[in-house]
């Protein structure tokens, strides 16, 4: 149904997500892929999805090409809050361990941002999902750094892996949030068009 809709459009992911890649794919969407990589920084009085929506916008406003009139940028951003603090991607296997065990028994928010942008104007869309956590004991934290290696993913775990499947003892909220991309809150958006 999307397809029809965006015919018209050239719709461009500016994102690496191999999730956000298949989110889209499995949406009937044709489009471009083209990574914006900037550095994600925001300003500390920033809470929640303002946050995320900042770094949402702020990657759309880093690309490189002036957007034509038939152009669809799409961007997206995922952050862990726990406890009042935000947990980023882990800067390497300590901060991966450090994260998993800090929310081992405990629940968290996953928020996500999604910016729509084109010529004419700018869409954030933000979802928020609550994640409970079963305990992990230290030997099920080292098998999963090891074997999914989970650097590129806010709180350093993804949902859809076998930490999902071991730790996740329920959600409130979508699954797809949690993955990185708030699919129905973006088809109703694209549905517009």
């Amino acid at each position: 149904m999307l397809n029809k809709n965006l015919e018209n459009y050239n719709i461009i992911l500016g994102s690496a997500s191999p999730r956000r890649q298949q989110f889209l794919k499995d949406l009937g969407i044709q489009f471009t892929i083209k990574p914006i990589d900037v550095e994600e920084t925001y300003p500390k009085y920033l809470h929640g999805n303002e946050i995320t929506g900042f770094l949402a916008e702020l990657k759309a406003n880093a690309f490189q090409e002036p957007l034509k009139e038939n152009d669809i940028l799409i961007t997206a951003d995922t952050i862990v809050r726990f406890s009042g603090n935000i947990l980023g991607k882990p800067k390497d296997s300590a901060d991966a361990k450090n994260m998993l065990r800090e929310l081992s028994g405990q629940h968290h928010e996953v928020i996500t941002s999604v910016c729509i942008k084109t010529t004419k104007k700018t869409k954030i869309i933000n979802d928020t999902t609550i994640v409970y956590f079963d305990n992990l004991s230290e030997e099920e934290i080292d098998f999963y750094i090891s074997n999914y290696k989970p650097f590129d993913k806010a709180g350093s775990y993804g949902i859809q892996e076998w930490i999902g499947y071991v730790a996740v003892k329920k959600i409130e909220g979508s699954f797809f949030t949690v993955m990185g991309f708030p699919v129905h809150k973006f088809y109703i958006e694209m549905m517009k068009f």
